[in-house]
């Protein structure tokens, strides 16, 4: 039997802590063993290594890396400033990486991240767990298979709470945003328009966003993205005074009918087969999309978030012994961030911007 992968955790108690479940994601698997986890707080750090019956703990990530020699890192921490140096970090240690969402802050960290994975020879997969669901690989096949006819426009909205505007974005519109690429390729133009208390952005409502995200503009957004296929898809977010969180989903229009979809390990995926997607007019009925297929009762037993978590790391290992890239994998998160930052850099130039964007540092930084 093969030695176990060495793993190790970062976490940041108080700054982004262990993110949605990437720490205990490695519990009860056969082919890992955690040496070791790192968190500067000291109660935290005490905690995760309680968790997850780590043998040691560090304050410093870097002396882990250093000392462990860990062959895979969990990057957990939600907060977006330490992401770069994390990662980079890990990368000349000979460690691949298993990183929380989103993946930095600018294209410029993001570039810098790729170049030391590539350098280095490590994998590093994102937590976009929706893209590792049994249900989208039938949705993809729908697609593919025409179910919906051509396709003709993907409708994105983000989950739209007291984040709505540019939080949201970042925070949950990349989940939207991978998606779209997932299923129709990479855009090549964004046209977007930003407004804060019903006027139209300026460069004075830039403020400084949570979670170590750098800086963000407006609470409502309406951006559009082009496709070589002709067709076209849009991102809005508003702080919603109705129906806040019922609409983070993705929507994807074609000539025969349309699919919805939300995000997650199981997520919801709903078929309507109506060209004119008018279901009260037409008489169609929606049909529920299970992992088995159109109509098809859910035979996956396991449908809590921590399954995505557990088919991300089981790729990414199988992404180390067969020298692929994994199914969500660091290109993925930079071109999501692209499309984020596309939004801010076309409201600024008011004008549509053409992608991958030129500029590589943040659009909204003085």
């Amino acid at each position: 039997m093969a030695k176990p992968y060495r793993v190790a955790v970062i976490g940041r108690t108080g700054k982004g802590n262990y993110g949605h479940g990437l720490d205990v994601v490695w519990l009860g698997m056969d082919n890992v063993e955690i040496v070791a986890i790192a968190d500067e707080n000291e109660k935290g750090r005490a905690a995760a290594a309680a968790r997850l019956k780590a043998p040691k703990a560090y304050e410093d990530y870097r002396e882990m890396l250093k000392v462990e020699k860990p062959q895979i890192v969990s990057v957990a921490d939600r907060w977006l400033d330490a992401h770069r140096d994390m990662v980079i970090a890990c990368a000349e240690a000979g460690a691949s990486i298993f990183l929380e969402k989103p993946l930095c802050r600018t294209l410029q960290e993001a570039d810098e991240m790729i170049a030391a994975c590539e350098k280095h020879h490590v994998k590093l997969a994102i937590a976009h767990q929706t893209r590792y669901s049994p249900r989208l690989k039938v949705v993809r096949q729908l697609i593919a298979d025409g179910a919906i006819g051509d396709v003709l426009e993907l409708r994105a909205r983000g989950k739209e709470d007291a984040r709505g505007g540019g939080q949201d974005m970042m925070v949950l519109g990349t989940h939207l945003f991978d998606l779209v690429r997932l299923l129709n390729g990479d855009p090549r133009w964004c046209f977007a328009r930003i407004w804060k208390d019903n006027k139209l952005a300026l460069p004075g409502d830039v403020i400084v966003g949570g979670e170590g995200m750098g800086p963000i503009q407006g609470d409502r957004i309406f951006a559009e993205y082009g496709f070589d296929n002709g067709a076209v898809a849009t991102f809005g977010t508003h702080k919603a005074q109705h129906g806040a969180g019922k609409r983070f989903a993705l929507q994807i229009f074609g000539s025969k009918g349309i699919i919805a979809l939300e995000t997650g390990s199981v997520p919801t995926a709903l078929l309507l087969e109506d060209p004119s997607w008018m279901p009260g007019k037409s008489g169609a009925k929606w049909q529920e999309i299970s992992s088995a297929g159109v109509g098809q009762p859910e035979p996956l037993k396991d449908a809590g978030q921590a399954l995505g978590n557990k088919l991300i790391v089981a790729d990414l290992i199988e992404s180390i012994e067969k020298d692929r890239q994994p199914l969500g994998n660091i290109y993925d998160g930079r071109a999501a961030l692209e499309m984020i930052l596309a939004v801010y850099e076309s409201h600024k130039l008011n004008r549509p911007v053409d992608l991958p964007l030129k500029n590589r540092k943040h659009p909204l930084a003085v």
